[in-house]
């Protein structure tokens, strides 16, 4: 134990003053933050590990943080691991597709140990992961929109060319006496073949 007081001049006289009667360490800690946190994201989950001293990983307690890239850290969502382990799992269904995520964890010692105490640590360095996905829904209402506007004028020009070239057929059909020629010839060498097998 350590007895912490403090010592000082006020107005030209020493005072003293005790702060703690008895000072224990082991119960005022407030341990360096985690180290190396990394992740993994698969369709299903993503997996988020980190580092701590060996030596104290089964009295250590930890709390996750993680948010859309973009947001801030004040609307992050929290999560707790289930164990002393240094690792979680995240759902992919909590993720939005095609969003990047960061996470960032701190630690402190479990309330369920007796020989020491500590507050939280600062919050660890981040780690970003994306769930993959489909498109964005503007994106696909854009690429919809999209062929909408090319198919329309499409449609236009191919009803406008079929019509031009039906009145171009019809004018030419009028213009052309050939065009009604072989059904004349037709018809009287039909006439002749018929008159011809009456005399035989």
């Amino acid at each position: 134990g350590y007895r912490v007081s403090l010592q000082g001049n006020f107005f030209g006289r020493n005072h003293t003053y005790i702060i703690f009667a008895e000072y224990n360490p082991r119960k005022h800690i407030k341990l360096d933050p985690p180290l190396n946190i990394q992740s993994n994201i698969t369709a299903s989950k993503c997996q988020i590990w980190w580092s701590v001293p060996w030596y104290l990983v089964e009295i250590l307690q930890y709390e996750l943080q993680y948010k859309e890239y973009s947001m801030s850290w004040e609307i992050a969502l929290n999560k707790t691991p289930p164990s002393s382990l240094p690792q979680i799992e995240i759902e992919a269904t909590e993720l939005r597709s095609g969003i990047a995520y960061i996470a960032r964890v701190r630690c402190k010692v479990s309330e369920n140990e007796d020989s020491y105490h500590s507050q939280w640590s600062e919050w660890s360095q981040t780690t970003v992961f994306q769930r993959p996905g489909v498109p964005k829904l503007s994106e696909k209402i854009l690429n919809t929109r999209t062929m909408q506007f090319l198919f329309i004028p499409l449609s236009f020009g191919t009803l406008l060319y079929l019509f031009w070239n039906c009145k171009l057929s019809s004018r030419w059909q009028k213009a052309s006496p050939a065009l009604t020629f072989p059904r004349q010839l037709l018809s009287f060498s039909h006439s002749i073949i018929c008159t011809m097998g009456i005399l035989r």
